[in-house]
């Protein structure tokens, strides 16, 4: 047993350095470094305490219970690097240009005790109200609802937040993602809506994206009644919410995307995509292009990517660049095994190239993919650091200006 228990902690430590990549190691070495990369403190108590108590159970009378133990040593040691590597967060968002110093005395530090009790999240923060299974779009058997995080108290109009969950486009619900963001930013006077939106295999895209489009103009007209300023919305989301997110803000007002409300003024104030899919159509950071990924063509897209290329291009953020894109914070984990980082760095490349508006990019050394779904200290800093920006964002808005560069959001405070 002590072998045994040595022999897992070593490999967790190792595969959270050093995670898989390949078309069938990808997805396990994500589960196993998930929770072992942003609980590492919780794993590493429970490691010594496991190893502790077999050694004293009489574990060591052999040699194979020896080796477990300096197996299992070499594991914690891993993970305590694991560790020491997220403590680095608050230095790489500093050298991302996020304005950590805006006005730092209004916000208060994310909990402490959801870092050491990760359940927490779920609950709402005190002063925090939520509004659960609100319908926003209805049509035939169609409902697809939404749960709103606002401030208890009442106020003037305030900013607004749609957050996009992930999921791959064919699982994921507002009740799982997003909560730490969520409530962090109605502590600090935002509202925020988490978004449902229809999945595959039932759905066939672009409905995705359409329904996000008809949550905009849902806002519009209903931002007031929850105390949102209908004139001010950011969008955020991770994974396939990150692409959602990115490609929200990218297709801003653009007729064939929102059928039946093409009037209507779908632009966003700000995006902050998580480790998400901006490119499709393009190899490079895989070996063949995301669109030409079978469960991509089968169960989101529903057509042959070589067969029929445009759809995949069209539901690409790095296709829609533009020079009016607002402004945008893309977060990456450099051990992300599902997408891997490559992606989010060429898409940041290319629309600074394209956008007039501040693109500012953080890359989480050491961070895996969905990262922010455990309130760990990662993601603590990384909320903490979305907040400042969007805020500095919301303080240009209300000052009558657009910030052309990030010493523009800072300046504001």
């Amino acid at each position: 047993m002590l072998l045994a228990v040595g022999a897992i902690a070593l490999l967790l430590a190792v595969n959270a350095r050093w995670p898989r990549f390949g078309p069938v190691s990808a997805v396990p070495s994500f589960f196993a470094g998930w929770w072992t990369i942003e609980l590492a403190p919780h794993l590493l108590v429970l490691e010594i305490a496991a190893l502790a108590a077999l050694a004293l159970g009489g574990g060591l009378a052999t040699w194979p219970g020896w080796i477990g133990l300096a197996l299992g040593a070499a594991g914690a040691a891993g993970t305590l690097a694991t560790i020491l590597v997220s403590r680095r967060t608050l230095v790489t968002l500093r050298e991302s240009g996020v304005p950590l110093d805006l006005d730092p005395s209004g916000a208060p530090r994310y909990p402490r005790s959801h870092l050491v009790l990760p359940p927490l999240c779920l609950l709402p923060r005190r002063g925090v109200r939520v509004d659960r299974g609100v319908v926003y779009r209805e049509d035939g058997r169609l409902r697809l609802r939404l749960d709103v995080y606002r401030p208890a108290a009442d106020g003037t109009l305030r900013p607004g937040l749609l957050q996009i969950h992930g999921g791959a486009w064919i699982v994921g619900d507002k009740r799982e993602q997003g909560l730490p963001l969520l409530n962090h930013l109605a502590t600090q006077g935002w509202v925020g809506f988490n978004v449902n939106y229809r999945l595959s295999p039932r759905a066939t895209w672009p409905d995705p994206l359409h329904d996000l489009k008809h949550f905009i103009a849902w806002y519009r007209e209903h931002a007031p009644d929850y105390g949102a300023d209908p004139d001010f919305l950011c969008v955020t989301g991770g994974s396939a919410g990150g692409h959602l997110a990115a490609l929200v803000a990218l297709t801003a007002n653009e007729p064939r995307h929102q059928p039946g409300f093409e009037d209507v003024d779908t632009s966003v104030r700000g995006a902050v995509p998580f480790y998400g899919v901006y490119n499709f159509v393009d190899a490079g950071p895989w070996p063949v292009p995301f669109g030409a990924v079978k469960f991509v063509q089968r169960m989101v897209f529903k057509t042959s990517f070589r067969e029929n290329p445009e759809p995949f291009a069209d539901a690409s953020p790095a296709k829609h660049l533009r020079p009016d894109a607002p402004p945008f914070l893309v977060v990456h984990g450099t051990h992300d095994s599902l997408i891997p980082v490559a992606e989010a760095r060429r898409f940041v490349t290319a629309l600074r190239e394209a956008s007039d508006a501040p693109v500012l990019y953080a890359e989480m050394r050491g961070g895996q993919h969905a990262f922010d779904v455990f309130p760990s200290y990662r993601t603590a800093r990384v909320v903490e650091a979305v907040e400042r920006y969007l805020t500095g964002l919301h303080r240009a808005y209300a000052a009558g200006r657009e910030p052309a560069r990030a010493e523009d959001i800072a300046d504001l405070g």
